[in-house]
C-alpha cells in the first residue's frame, strides 16, 4: 500500500508537529532548526538525527510505519524515546558535527570554488589577436 505521506528519510515538513512533544530544550532545538533554511547544516543534522531515531533505514513500503506515514512515525519515536531532552540535543550536536566534518572533507572542488574555470581571470601573459 502506498502512502504519499511517506518519504525515504525524515522529511523537514514534519518539524512543526515535533516541537510540542517534549520540554523547553527540545522545543528550542526544533524552533531553531525550523527557522534555518532548507539547505542549512542545521536541517541536515536534524534530518540525520531523526533518521537514526526513527530508524528510517529499515522502513519499507509494506511496513506499518510506512503505512502510517512519516509524521506519525516521527511523533511516536520522539514521544517514546527514553532519552532526556538534553540527550536528544546532544544527539543533534553529534549529528551536526558529523555533517560539518563531511561537508569540509567531501565537497567536490567545483563546490569549494564556485567560479567556473572558463569565467576565472587567467593571467597567461599572452593576448588573443
Amino acid at each position: 500500500m502506498y502512502n504519499p505521506e511517506t518519504d525515504l528519510l525524515f522529511p523537514p515538513r514534519c518539524l512543526p508537529v515535533l516541537g510540542a512533544l517534549r520540554g523547553p530544550a527540545w522545543q528550542e532545538l526544533v524552533t531553531r532548526v525550523q527557522t534555518a533554511g532548507p539547505d542549512s547544516r542545521e536541517q541536515m543534522a536534524f534530518i540525520l538525527m531523526m533518521a537514526r531515531l526513527d530508524n528510517c533505514a529499515t522502513c519499507n513500503a509494506d511496513s506499518f510505519r510506512a503505512m502510517t506515514g512519516c509524521t506519525a512515525c516521527a511523533k511516536q519515536a520522539v514521544k517514546r524515546s527514553h532519552e532526556t531532552d538534553q540527550a536528544l540535543v546532544a544527539l543533534y550536536q553529534t549529528a551536526r558535527a558529523e555533517v560539518d566534518q563531511y561537508l569540509q572533507n567531501e565537497l567536490p572542488n567545483f563546490l569549494k570554488n564556485p567560479t567556473p574555470s572558463h569565467l576565472a581571470t587567467k593571467s597567461t601573459g599572452s593576448s588573443n589577436k
